[in-house]
């Protein structure tokens, strides 16, 4: 009866430890199961749809873009301010400060002597400024048209007085005669006349006196 008792006990081990192991495998394998169902199947969880897709691909466009457009050297812009210069008007003209810069602009270009100081275009090789159309020369320039400086637009570079007059800058580059009244630039008549391939400033009360002038717009 023992050896039988014996046999008993352990086929009933034997057969408890087969249905446990084999329970645990099943569970292990139901987990692993479940495992799987949560995940996204190999190669799904990369895909991507058409319209995520597209607005990827615009927004690595809009990168390299803007990339681009930061590396790329910006145009520098045209230097076009110029640099301040005295300038006036009919208002300014009639201020002190204004008078101040317009006398003093002149009278340091009154000559000593003018016959000796004075020099033609012809002399000084020639004209090479602005030339003014024939039409409009003869409509606003010559000894018929005269003017009076004062009041005008006016430039003081370097020293040198310049005005305008009918859209045009006139430089005088001869002294004036010291014999001119010292404000004749405020009271004469003046005209502008194109003499031996050349312009010049007239004064009316001196008709024989030409003073070689530039002119440029």
């Amino acid at each position: 009866m023992k050896p039988f008792g014996f046999f008993s006990t352990a086929t009933l081990a034997l057969l408890l430890g087969i249905g446990t192991s084999a329970y645990a495998q099943d569970r292990h394998e139901q987990g692993g199961d479940h495992e799987q169902q949560g995940k996204p199947a190999e190669g799904e969880q990369h895909r991507v749809s058409e319209p995520q897709r597209q607005e990827q691909r615009g927004q690595r466009e809009d990168t390299r873009s803007r990339q681009v457009n930061q590396e790329r050297p910006q145009p520098q812009r045209a230097q076009q301010q110029r640099v301040p210069r005295q300038r006036g008007n009919d208002h300014a003209a009639r201020r002190p400060e204004g008078r101040r810069i317009v006398q003093s602009a002149w009278r340091q270009h009154r000559a000593q002597s003018w016959r000796t100081e004075h020099r033609t275009w012809q002399q000084r090789g020639g004209y090479d400024g602005y030339r003014i159309p024939d039409d409009h020369f003869r409509g606003y320039f010559g000894p018929r048209h005269g003017f009076r400086i004062y009041g005008l637009p006016y430039l003081v570079t370097n020293g040198y007085p310049r005005f305008q007059y009918r859209g045009y800058w006139f430089s005088p580059v001869d002294p004036w005669p010291e014999y001119w009244a010292s404000n004749w630039y405020d009271t004469d008549d003046v005209y502008i006349n194109y003499v031996d391939d050349g312009y010049y400033l007239y004064n009316r009360g001196y008709p024989r006196v030409a003073i070689a002038i530039n002119i440029s717009l």
